[in-house]
């Protein structure tokens, strides 16, 4: 999801950067009004960028390919804090990012938010929502949101590179084959970001359930508690 600058043309990137702020705008306002409710909620907040942050600028390796690529953090993120919220802190996180790590660009800044806090961290949402619905276990719903979060991010990235680059090469075959350059190497990691996404949340619901912003747990698998909601 680090796009670098000089790759997406200026009709790209800037459109990719309105259709973030489609999000990120109305990301804020959320934010605000929230720490108008509960002043915990920035701190929380803010801590939850950090763990965005870190998680997505490690190079993890993949012996199997030879390559390096980075997990998220968005899914857990967008579970813990709200997708709009997500939305916000990933495109603070990867302005920081590009600004002294060099993992991305600045022109670059809406089209990995896009892919990574947008999409990304509302598709994990989304999933986990639905598998709560159908009554899953807290640790498979966060774990397939973990999963479908991470790969989600790399297929809207290899989109948004065959947009820009696939010349005469028809579309879908041009997102394909930059998708098959992410995904060898991203699928170990997806299983890992699962994995992750799913021991971080019942850590929290076992040690800290009342940061947990509203969710609602069964007694044997989840911990029954009522918490108090400082997200959504």
């Amino acid at each position: 999801m680090h796009i670098e600058d000089g790759i997406l043309s200026p009709l790209a990137w800037s459109s990719w950067y309105a259709a973030t702020t489609l999000f990120v705008v109305p990301g804020i306002r959320e934010i605000k009004k929230k720490v108008q409710e509960n002043l915990s909620y920035k701190p929380f907040l803010a801590m939850t960028g950090v763990g965005v942050f870190i998680i997505s600028c490690m190079h993890l390796p993949v012996p199997v390919t030879g390559s390096c690529s980075h997990p998220c953090g968005t899914p857990l993120a967008a579970i813990i804090v709200g997708p709009l919220a997500t939305a916000v802190i990933s495109a603070i996180v990867l302005f920081f990012q590009a600004i002294f790590l060099g993992h991305g660009g600045i022109t670059t800044i809406g089209a990995n938010t896009f892919s990574m806090g947008i999409c990304g961290g509302i598709s994990g949402w989304l999933s986990w929502k639905f598998l709560r619905r159908l009554k899953c276990p807290l640790w498979l719903a966060a774990g397939v949101a973990g999963f479908v979060g991470d790969i989600i991010t790399y297929l809207v990235s290899a989109f948004e590179l065959a947009l820009s680059l696939h010349g005469n090469v028809p579309l879908v075959k041009q997102w394909m084959i930059f998708f098959m350059g992410y995904g060898p190497t991203q699928l170990p990691l997806a299983i890992a970001e699962a994995v992750f996404t799913a021991a971080v949340l019942q850590v929290m619901v076992n040690r800290r359930p009342d940061l947990l912003p509203g969710i609602k747990f069964r007694q044997k698998s989840d911990r029954e508690v009522k918490p108090n909601v400082i997200g959504n």
